[in-house]
């Protein structure tokens, strides 16, 4: 039987943007595959009618609903989508033991157990429903895509590949069977000295005090996540971050395998000056490659954007939400 927990759910408003009066907002939960009770923020337009199209959206990777998922959620409800944007399992307002845990695999099915929500809901076309997913969610969200048939229209932003990443470094620099056997050492040790101690230890959020010396994509992090900009208690990536293990699977499960098999529209939207950008542009050309679905599919690129401009709009507020509005109207029939 499919119960939700009871969940200790925030009532007053504490995001990172502000509260938009054109949009009726409150607190949802629903339940996914594992028996994981997930948290929701969820967003209908005021005086809206019938039975709408809907989006689900998550992350970045690391981030809470309270940020950049909830802006896009509030923004694209006010353009006539009902929207949720939900905390991952194991992090935020959601359940999930041990906490702070991630899986390609529980975390796709945060995206399916969207869509298992939205497509019961009276005021939901289950036909009209998409998803969109920032930084590691939007390859969690090709990844749902390309299992769920019921999505329709899917974008990626800022996409990182998280498998990728894992076992193959930053811009492929670890991209080595003796580089990935040293972290699997590595991995493998501190699970042996955490399950002795009987507890999980945090491998750190985003970096702080800030080095002088340090990337600028690393400052960009900062610039968000540790500033009054994009700071939040319950974020992982503006605190303790994830348990140091927490991303183990991520190594040898590649999550867009099946990316060139996916029917239904998707777009990937990525800045060209995002140190990420080489995850979107190969991630748009895997899933084109031999697919004959690819007349739906399309990569947005954002000049003179950074990884983290497309999280909140950056100084430039960059996020074409005019180019994703036109994109969900035409492939979720509005």
């Amino acid at each position: 039987m499919m119960k939700t927990a009871e969940l200790n759910l925030t009532k007053e408003w504490d995001k990172t943007y502000k509260k938009d009066e054109r949009v009726n907002h409150s607190k949802v939960t629903f339940i996914n595959r594992y028996g994981i009770t997930l948290a929701a923020d969820m967003f209908v337009p005021k005086n809206a009618k019938g039975k709408l199209a809907a989006i689900a959206v998550s992350g970045p990777f690391g981030a809470v609903k309270e940020q950049c998922s909830g802006l896009y959620a509030q923004e694209m409800a006010t353009r006539g989508f009902l929207t949720i944007a939900f905390d991952p399992s194991f992090t935020g307002e959601s359940g999930g033991e041990p906490r702070y845990m991630a899986s390609p695999d529980i975390n796709t099915e945060d995206f399916q157990a969207a869509v298992d929500f939205l497509s019961v809901q009276p005021n939901v076309d289950p036909e009209r429903i998409g998803i969109i997913g920032i930084c590691g969610w939007g390859g969690l969200a090709v990844n749902a895509a390309a299992l769920d048939t019921r999505i329709k229209a899917t974008v990626a932003s800022t996409m990182y590949d998280m498998t990728r990443v894992n076992a193959n470094g930053y811009f492929d620099s670890e991209n080595s069977e003796k580089a990935r056997y040293e972290k699997k050492v590595a991995l493998n040790k501190q699970r042996t000295k955490e399950y002795a101690s009987g507890e999980y230890e945090l491998g750190g959020g985003v970096i702080d005090p800030l080095p002088e010396n340090a990337p600028d994509f690393v400052k960009d992090y900062y610039a968000y996540y540790k500033t009054d900009r994009g700071y939040h208690p319950r974020s992982l990536n503006s605190n303790g971050g994830w348990n140091k293990t927490g991303c183990m699977s991520f190594m040898n499960m590649p999550i867009l395998k099946y990316s060139n098999e996916i029917r239904s529209a998707v777009m990937i939207m990525h800045g060209d000056k995002a140190h990420s950008f080489y995850f979107g542009k190969d991630a748009y050309d895997n899933m084109i490659k031999d697919n004959p679905y690819s007349d739906n599919k399309q990569l947005l690129v954002i000049k003179g954007a950074s990884h983290t401009d497309l999280y909140d709009g950056g100084e430039g507020k960059v996020i074409p939400f005019d180019k994703l509005q036109t994109f969900f109207e035409k492939y979720l029939n509005l």
